[in-house]
């Protein structure tokens, strides 16, 4: 009969982040755990808040099923001698097995007769395996940081205080450590207070319970309850407030696991606030208090906050004024230094990058500054937006009022170059707020304050734009910039800090990547998939590696195989993550593929061309002529039609001479299904001069002249995709 199992881990208040991600991994090892002992069950629930992590079995069975174990030995003709004897080898097996030798089997295999052991093994209680289970389940280091405690030899993400572990009503007894299992859980820290400054214990005899004890000990242990009841609180206060919440699913996710009785207090503060950048006063009380914000029917915001507090107070007024208080300190010191700040131009703040250091390696920020500038200007003009730099520019022209793009008549101006000057000018402002004193206080305010003083500046709207976007996505697929200027700056800063990394041995490892250079390089790929910038990635990062000369500590021919590899492991797995082949997109990223937005046209062309009837018959002759050329060295030489022996090599000659401008059109066109048909019509032919032709012949001069004919074959689609490389 199958019967329910709670584990509860009662601990110090574990960080927000950590709960949710430490309930996921704990769900996954018990239930690994379970299964290597096969213990069935039906399902795991996850409960939660920052002082327990809960986990509840539904349906575990009362004990393991009987099963029969099978163990193969030697071989027959070595477990026994001439006489008929048991061998050494046999013996030595019975004995491993703990089996009598005269218990074990002979069965006929495959790979001839072998010796069995066959073990009928009971199934043992699910009470007497679930210590070894629950105790291999909490010493799992499942938390990105844990600690130790006191002289305890144990880790945990914080102190655990108890362990509640009860199966069918029983207590599972073992020990972590000095920590011992009950079937005693306890309530709110402050709402339910006990004796010795703990909280009041609660005797738990199983799951049914569980949850409606805890409620009336002001616990609400299901995140998901806990998440509803705040949501709907908030809703309900902003709208007494006479507006609505501030839409932030981040922080509500966040305060959901900070609190484990919510309490829903409102607050104000001096409307002459309100005369700050509206990012100003939401980052303050987001990231400094986890406050949300009110805002009215307009979308301006209303001179008000909420939060989330973890107790009932007595007088919620006092609490109040503590929030109103610690808040107004905060909003204080973002207009003390907004106003310092806007005193100075966006554009006279570049020169104070000289003495911010980017990373001790690869110099100040003012040094990247210059860099992703020129890898920017170049983009732009490889992409076509803007026109090319001039050969005496340089990135610090940029800053000048000689290259403001508001000293233009855009009306009348080229085009080209008003794009250049805003390319740019936003690259070389793209850092100026770093040295202000907003985003000194706000650091997540990087990019924000800078389009905000840069039009207090007077810069134009596509340079402000473009400074704040640069940064995107600034997570992994998030927003991306919507301004061509903004997506070509952001690509140009991220390819700086990814070949810079490279180039002085800072790789991302497994569980290590301190400068998000994965997230940087898909948003590399992102951007230039969703403007459809036609560039070649390769150039890009030998012009970058250039620009870094002086600053690397590894072979440069090695960082930039490196980079384009790391890019290349990217675009795969977000291909396969769209649900592409694997095959299809190996095939065009072992040919060329630094075009990314060209390598991906043709994947799902490709995928459409393995529907073709002719296809797999195809791809067989072509991985022959893959596999024949494998290893072989044949240069430039092309076939002589006059060595030719058998009228299948001059007919294959033929239809390929006849077919290459055809493809080589199509190709130059970006028609690669037109290039796959016309390839498709070849394939009679190939499979006769398969059937016919002796390619490996005696005669060098002949057989040199029909690998020329395969290279020439291969040549048609080499380019494109290596065909030999499809599953058909």
């Amino acid at each position: 009969m199958a019967k329910d199992l709670i584990f509860e881990i009662g601990t110090e208040e574990i960080p927000a982040g950590f709960v949710p991600k430490a309930l996921i991994s704990l769900e996954g090892i018990l239930r690994k755990n379970l299964e290597s002992r096969r213990l069935s069950f039906g399902s795991i629930r996850t409960l939660g808040t920052p002082r327990r992590l809960t986990l509840i079995v539904e349906s575990l069975a009362e004990r393991q099923p009987d099963t029969k174990v099978e163990s193969k030995g030697p071989q027959l003709k070595a477990a026994y001698d001439s006489s008929g004897k048991p061998t050494g080898a046999l013996m030595g097996f019975a004995r491993s097995q703990g089996v009598d030798p005269s218990d074990l089997k002979t069965v006929k295999t495959d790979k001839g007769e072998y010796v069995y052991a066959v073990k009928d093994i009971k199934g043992g209680d699910t009470v007497k395996i679930l210590p070894e289970v629950l105790l291999a389940t909490i010493s799992q280091d499942f938390f990105g940081k844990s600690m130790r405690w006191a002289s305890y030899d144990i880790s945990f993400a914080r102190p655990i205080h108890w362990i509640l572990a009860v199966f069918d009503g029983t207590v599972v007894d073992f020990s972590y450590g000095h920590i011992k299992s009950s079937n005693i859980t306890y309530g709110h820290r402050f709402l339910s207070p006990g004796e010795n400054s703990r909280p009041k214990p609660i005797k738990i005899t199983g799951p049914g319970l569980y949850v409606e004890k805890l409620k009336e000990a002001y616990v609400i242990p299901d995140p998901v309850e806990r998440k509803k009841i705040i949501a709907e609180g908030l809703q309900k206060e902003a709208a007494e407030a006479g507006g609505r919440l501030l839409p932030d699913d981040g922080l509500l996710e966040e305060v959901t696991f900070l609190v484990e009785y919510p309490v829903i207090i409102r607050g104000s503060f001096s409307r002459e606030f309100l005369e700050l950048p509206r990012d100003v006063i939401v980052n303050s009380m987001r990231e400094h208090q986890r406050y949300f914000s009110i805002i009215d029917e307009k979308g301006s915001l209303l001179p008000c906050f909420l939060t989330v507090a973890n107790t009932k107070a007595a007088d919620i007024d006092v609490v109040r004024k503590g929030n109103e208080r610690v808040l107004r300190a905060r909003l204080n010191d973002a207009k003390f230094y907004f106003e310092q700040d806007i005193k100075k131009r966006l554009a006279d703040r570049v020169e104070g990058l000289k003495g911010v250091v980017f990373q001790a390696k690869l110099g100040t920020s003012y040094e990247k500054v210059e860099r992703f500038t020129e890898l920017a200007l170049l983009l732009a003009a490889k992409t076509g937006f803007s026109r090319q730099k001039d050969d005496d520019e340089t990135p610090a022209d940029f800053i000048t009022d000689n290259y403001n793009p508001a000293r233009l008549d855009r009306a009348n101006a080229d085009p080209g170059l008003y794009s250049k000057y805003v390319v740019g000018r936003a690259a070389m402002l793209a850092k100026a707020d770093l040295t202000s004193g907003v985003v000194g206080e706000f650091p997540k305010l990087q990019g924000i304050m800078g389009a905000t003083y840069a039009k207090r500046s007077g810069e134009v709207d596509e340079v402000a734009a473009a400074i704040y976007e640069h940064y995107l996505p600034n997570v992994s697929g998030g927003q991306l910039p919507v301004s061509i200027p903004g997506a070509i700056v952001s690509v140009a800063d991220k390819l700086d800090t990814i070949s810079g990394c490279f180039g002085v041995g800072l790789i991302p490892t497994g569980a290590q990547d301190p400068y998000a250079l994965r997230r940087q390089a898909l948003g590399i790929i992102a951007i230039i998939l969703d403007k459809g910038f036609r560039t070649s990635l390769e150039g890009l990062v030998e012009k970058a590696l250039g620009l870094l000369s002086g600053r690397l500590t590894r072979e440069r021919a090695e960082v930039k195989k490196d980079i384009l590899e790391f890019f290349k492991d990217r675009l795969k797995n977000q291909l396969l993550s769209q649900g592409l082949s694997f095959d299809s997109i190996d095939a065009v990223l072992s040919a060329p593929w630094y075009d990314i937005v060209d390598a991906v046209k043709r994947v799902n062309a490709l995928e459409g061309f393995k529907k073709n009837p002719a296809c797999p018959h195809l791809v067989v002759s072509f991985k022959r002529v893959s596999n024949i050329l494998k290893g072989v060295e044949l240069g430039a030489k092309t076939p002589d039609a006059a060595l030719f022996m058998e009228p299948q090599e001059a007919a294959l000659f033929e239809i390929s001479s006849a077919i290459a401008p055809a493809i080589d059109d199509f190709w130059k066109k970006g028609d690669y299904e037109k290039v796959f048909e016309t390839l498709a019509s070849i394939k009679d032919r190939v499979d006769d001069f398969f059937d016919k032709v002796m390619v490996m012949a005696d005669d060098t001069k002949i057989k040199e002249n029909r690998l020329a004919l395969l290279n020439a074959i291969r040549n048609l689609y080499f380019k494109i995709a290596d065909l030999s490389k499809l599953v058909v």
